[in-house]
């Protein structure tokens, strides 16, 4: 019995430990989160992991692995918990999906509703299912729906729901989320944009969603029917360099099989960053102003040095009809800060290489320490007049919505739009 005591006083304290940690790091700002994670016992629900691991502010304990060793269910770290909780807003009387059961998140959810309010979970993995829902009954969140079914779907029966919260990365919005949501109902989404993604706080009004927040973040992609795991192109035939495309990969990709003939281009752009800031918002600018924007991979057991990028597993990239480039970075000569460039091969590579750093300048100079793009989810189908228009935009059409990312500088000072997305900036 003295040991259990002494092992609940020691989940007490990390428990705490991990708030005040995302207290400080502005992941937690309001106190009814702050609170259901100081009450809810997190390790109740992570049994697989040590006290320690279970209470670790910014690590996901895997809760699934499938045949090859991959993570396909997890619960998320605490800081990824707490800051989409921020996203929702959560009032209490709420009605609330949640998309992607664990059992922990759920708790947290019944907590903010309080009775008042209702909390349905779903998930398409009947072992998730059977393990939320054992979690829920032993810690005494009987009131929790636990529903099995593709989530794609939504679960009609309970709707309408004032927020919906995606805890597994979606490729795309289906129709059914916005239809059981309330008008004025937010959804908050681990979307995927261009192989970028992003937690979205999305309002739901004039049948759309808007972003109200965007926090970069990494989720176990979702499964069933609105799965979609993008395009692969092989350069030179080689798995040594992946192009690796979310939205269709360019037309005739058998131009590059002679790119890595030639003579590697490098421009430096002059432009530096901390060597620990986010660069969040260069991801998505690039994203927005290259047509045939991709991420490059480089294997490192057959790596020949024809590229050299600084990540070899994460690099910004676009295709340039016989080329593609990509971008790198050095550290500066006091080893604080880094300095982008733009690597390019093909025909045309020292003038897509400057073209390249030619975007990381424009960024720097009217973007950075921005709000980022203003994110809209319209149906498929939407005309073109009917999305938001604007000097600098890009449509995305997916299976279900057309997502337009439309940028305004950041040096016009426009307050309120700032305010609307106070993660979006650099830090």
């Amino acid at each position: 019995m003295s040991d259990v005591v002494v092992d609940d006083n020691r989940a007490a304290q990390l428990r705490d430990r991990a708030v005040d940690q995302l207290r400080a790091s502005g992941d937690i700002v309001s106190k009814p989160v702050e609170a259901v994670m100081r009450q809810v016992p997190r390790h109740a629900f992570v049994p697989e992991a040590s006290l320690e691991a279970a209470y670790d502010a910014f690590t996901a304990v895997v809760t699934k692995r499938n045949e090859d060793g991959a993570a396909i269910s997890s619960v998320s770290a605490p800081q990824v918990q707490a800051m989409m909780l921020e996203q929702a807003d959560i009032q209490p009387g709420m009605r609330v999906l949640e998309i992607g059961s664990g059992g922990l998140n759920a708790a947290y959810l019944a907590e903010l509703v309080g009775p008042g309010g209702e909390v349905t979970t779903v998930d398409i993995d009947p072992d998730i299912v059977a393990r939320a829902e054992g979690l829920l009954r032993a810690n005494g969140y009987r009131q929790v729906r636990v529903v099995q079914a593709d989530a794609a779907g939504g679960v009609p029966e309970h709707a309408p729901y004032d927020r919906i919260l995606v805890t597994a990365g979606a490729w795309d919005i289906p129709p059914a989320w916005c239809e059981q949501l309330t008008d004025g109902g937010r959804l908050v989404v681990p979307l995927r944009i261009r192989n970028l993604t992003r937690a979205l706080g999305l309002q739901h009004a004039g049948g759309h969603l808007a972003s109200t927040s965007s926090r970069v973040c990494g989720f176990v992609p979702m499964r069933g029917e609105d799965q979609h795991d993008g395009q692969v192109l092989l350069v030179n035939g080689s798995e040594e360099i992946v192009l690796r495309f979310d939205d269709g990969s360019p037309r005739q990709t058998g131009l590059l099989d002679n790119t890595v003939r030639t003579p590697r281009a490098e421009v430096w752009t002059g432009v530096t960053v901390g060597r620990m800031e986010v660069i969040d918002t260069l991801q998505m600018y690039l994203a927005t102003v290259l047509d045939d924007f991709c991420i490059m991979t480089v294997d490192t057991d057959l790596d020949t040095g024809l590229v050299a990028p600084s990540n070899t597993w994460f690099s910004l990239a676009a295709v340039d009809g016989h080329g593609f480039g990509y971008l790198t970075h050095r550290r500066t000569d006091d080893d604080n800060r880094v300095e982008f460039g733009a690597h390019a091969l093909g025909p045309s590579a020292p003038a897509f290489a400057e073209t390249l750093a030619d975007h990381v300048r424009t960024w720097e100079t009217e973007h950075r320490g921005g709000p980022g793009p203003r994110i809209t989810i319209h149906p498929a189908g939407t005309p073109d007049d009917q999305l938001p228009q604007g000097p600098l935009r890009r449509v995305i059409d997916k299976k279900h919505s057309r997502v337009t990312l439309s940028w305004t500088r950041a040096v016009t000072g426009d307050e309120d739009e700032a305010a609307t997305h106070p993660h979006t900036a650099l830090v």
